[in-house]
């Protein structure tokens, strides 16, 4: 369900007809354009999408038979339509309008083109539409690489990410991280509440907005890799090459993850660093561990 008035105002849409309800029973991205069911075919009328009606519909319903016409239309609304949206600023069908205020359906005006409105409104409606979660971390962007950075409580998740933003990263969310599926990717964001605060123990709260410039933050991010902090635990084997893979699954995405163990003294923003960098290698082809393999199979068939 999307909320109307928020609907309106993200498409800028002008109201010829208002709903009866706060809520308008959109349930995917899709749209309509209905010109088959003017002319008559109303087999696979896809009546729970939104309704485009652009110049072509509005120009063949000048042209229709009156008597037609009002049949036609009288069965377009006899539907549970989510709302009509009429495009390029034309004046919208008499009867249209007055049919769908007799059946409560929403009618909407739009001034932009057909084709911008349905652009945007699939945009619009992936985005608020996307399954969505919510996860403890800290989200990053570094070097254009989405990190999100998880472990248990005090493990020094704020204080990495504040070293991060303090080299010229920037910061998306601390603390909680909103986790949105949109397609194939994730893409994660603060809270309203917390958006460019950060937690540090022993100083508090602080804004990392006003406190190092509206550079250092952004409003959401696709994440690329999982970065998950442990303590060191002595005698544990760690990755050492890095040609396994490890993924972890968010919303029915798998995401590259890390473990990354910490110790005093260990400067884990720039590991981080190093780990979105080789990430982007890896993605363009380039997987030094590979390389250092195939670099020790060759000596060896060498002997």
């Amino acid at each position: 369900m999307i909320r109307a008035d928020e609907f309106i105002k993200a498409m800028g849409f002008e109201v010829l007809s208002p709903a009866h309800s706060d809520e308008l029973p959109i349930e995917n991205s899709d749209i309509n354009r209905p010109g088959m069911q003017l002319a008559g075919f109303w087999d696979f009328f896809a009546w729970e999408r939104p309704q485009i009606f652009g110049k072509v519909e509005l120009a063949y319903l000048g042209q229709v038979d009156p008597a037609m016409r009002e049949e036609r239309l009288s069965r377009f609304v006899s539907y549970d339509l989510p709302c009509i949206i009429i495009c390029h600023r034309i004046e919208c069908d008499p009867v249209l309008l007055e049919k769908a205020r007799e059946r409560g359906i929403p009618v909407y005006q739009s001034q932009k083109d057909t084709t911008q409105v349905v652009m945007e409104m699939i945009t619009w409606l992936n985005n608020e539409l996307a399954p969505r979660t919510s996860r403890h971390g800290v989200l990053v962007d570094v070097y254009g690489v989405g990190v999100m950075i998880t472990g248990e409580s005090g493990v020094g998740k704020s204080e990495a990410a504040l070293e991060l933003v303090k080299r010229g990263h920037r910061l998306v969310a601390d603390d909680l991280v909103d986790i949105r599926r949109v397609a194939d990717t994730l893409v994660g964001e603060a809270p309203e509440m917390i958006r460019h605060l950060m937690e540090i123990r022993g100083v508090g709260i602080i804004d990392i907005a006003t406190m190092y410039g509206i550079g250092a933050v952004i409003r959401d991010r696709v994440i690329d890799m999982v970065v998950h902090l442990e303590p060191w635990v002595q005698g544990k084997e760690y990755d050492r090459l890095g040609l396994e893979e490890e993924y972890t699954e968010v919303l029915g995405v798998k995401v590259p993850r890390l473990l990354i163990p910490i110790h005093p003294g260990r400067n884990i923003a720039i590991v981080i660093e190093v780990a979105a960098r080789n990430l982007r290698l890896k993605q363009q082809g380039y997987n030094a561990a590979q390389i250092l393999t195939d670099r020790a199979e060759e000596r060896l068939r060498g002997i």
